[in-house]
């Protein structure tokens, strides 16, 4: 059974990936059966923050309820965005999910040391990554109660 979102209006997921595939194989796991969830993706930690501070483009852009984030990313990686909105008062609520390839122990450490909310590397199979976006979706934006935007 599905939490309400404070608005109503669903929900809003901001991926954070520069693999073109594995962007579509998440949104097409988004659209499987999360009614009123509308995933924005930026392809790198740069357009990631834009869209977070509604800055260039994305004047217009909505506060996100999660966060999907490569670490691996061109330019300003992974741990650099993450440690950025965890140190903005006005982003830090936002959940940030870490979804990536790596395996260290070292990343792992790091990313909870900087506050992610969660570590989950991907998977290298299509079903695989279908399935752990599933469990994403089921968790973060069914089971858990988020933080009003």
């Amino acid at each position: 059974m599905s939490t309400a979102h404070s608005t109503g209006e669903g929900y809003d997921v901001l991926l954070v990936e520069d693999s073109r595939g594995d962007a579509l194989l998440v949104n097409r796991a988004f659209e499987e059966g999360q009614a009123g969830t509308r995933l924005h993706v930026a392809v790198d930690g740069e357009a990631a923050l834009a869209f977070l501070r509604q800055e260039g483009p994305h004047t217009a852009a909505p506060r996100p309820d999660l966060i999907l984030l490569d670490l691996n990313l061109p330019g300003m990686d992974g741990r650099e965005v993450l440690a950025t909105i965890k140190a903005d008062a006005s982003l830090r609520r936002i959940p940030v999910v870490v979804l990536t390839s790596s395996q260290s122990e070292d990343d792992v450490r790091n990313c909870y040391n900087l506050h992610a909310n969660a570590y989950m590397p991907k998977t290298s199979s299509f079903d695989g990554l279908i399935s752990l976006t599933r469990a994403i979706r089921g968790y973060w934006l069914s089971a858990v109660k988020l933080p009003p935007k």
